[in-house]
């Protein structure tokens, strides 16, 4: 991996830093990866966790700083929870594990760290172990990395936000997001299509899904960005339409995310999915958001 952080051009920020001689950019992250944890996780969409689990490496810090991120722990770049370890390290964990869970591996917030991303995988299968590999983004990638991922990446799971590039800056710190990420999803969509293929027992083996995490007061913004995603990708891909919000703290600063989801707002923003042409992905509980609460000082950061 050498000189792929430097000048790091890895995320959609370009910092241009030497990642090799300081972390003083965006995310604050050095060359050496820095993990959160890794563990089995059974929380995420059915045809990716399925019973037993999927083996998910959560990374620490973040190229978008979501002022209501629910891995906050962990996202947060100024964030002291860490594992430094080398990726033979991460591939002997993650061999150790898959026994537990189903035989998928998920990369959890990596957008800074694409190149270990490839380096991992390569790894794991050098260790003769071929499981299907995850790429769960925030969905601020830039297309080259992602192009670098294609012959890694089995499944792509990517949140599109935000279609309001200033509501994107106000809570996630980027003026650019809608172009990015629409531009981003649409490289996974090259490499995968609208397809989700399924193994024997219903678990994605191949392809694409999308997350929109609807936000409380601002149904109109998400039937936007389902509008976007319609319009500038395929309403044939599969969507996961999450209701789990939960303010992970005091919310001061901006009080109409100071309170969950009401069941109305999400039936609208539900109807609007059908409407607009959508037919294939997941709808969720509206109580999901006492599910998903992780605690990253502990062991295992789920209870679940």
């Amino acid at each position: 991996m050498k000189d792929d952080y430097s000048p790091c051009r890895v995320c959609p920020h370009e910092c241009g830093i030497d990642r090799y001689r300081q972390a003083t950019g965006f995310c604050r992250c050095g060359a050496e990866v820095s993990v959160a944890a890794i563990c089995c996780h059974k929380g995420e969409e059915p045809v990716i966790s399925g019973k037993r689990g999927i083996c998910n490496v959560f990374f620490t810090h973040c190229n978008l700083q979501c002022i209501y991120c629910q891995n906050h722990e962990i996202s947060n770049n100024r964030s002291a929870i860490a594992r430094w370890m080398r990726v033979d390290e991460i591939a002997r964990e993650i061999v150790r594990l898959l026994p537990e869970c189903e035989n998928r591996v998920g990369f959890v917030s990596a957008s800074h760290f694409v190149p270990h991303v490839v380096a991992i995988v390569e790894a794991v299968r050098a260790l003769g172990f071929h499981p299907i590999f995850v790429y769960n983004s925030n969905g601020y990638d830039r297309p080259e990395m992602l192009q670098l991922l294609e012959s890694s990446i089995d499944v792509y799971l990517p949140d599109f936000k935000y279609s309001d590039s200033l509501l994107g800056e106000r809570l996630s710190g980027v003026d650019d997001y809608p172009q990015t990420a629409i531009c981003a999803i649409g490289e996974m969509y090259r490499q995968k299509g609208s397809p989700l293929w399924l193994d024997d027992n219903g678990l994605a083996e191949s392809g694409l899904m999308i997350r929109h995490l609807v936000l409380p007061g601002m149904v109109q913004q998400s039937i936007d960005a389902l509008r976007m995603v319609a319009e500038e990708i395929s309403a044939s891909v599969h969507i996961s339409l999450m209701s789990q919000y939960y303010p992970p703290f005091e919310m001061t600063a901006f009080p109409e995310l100071n309170r969950t989801l009401s069941a109305e707002e999400y039936t609208t923003v539900t109807n609007a999915f059908y409407e607009l042409g959508f037919h294939k992905g997941w709808i969720q509980e509206l109580d999901s958001n006492e599910q998903f609460r992780p605690h990253f000082e502990s062991e295992k950061p789920f209870l679940n």
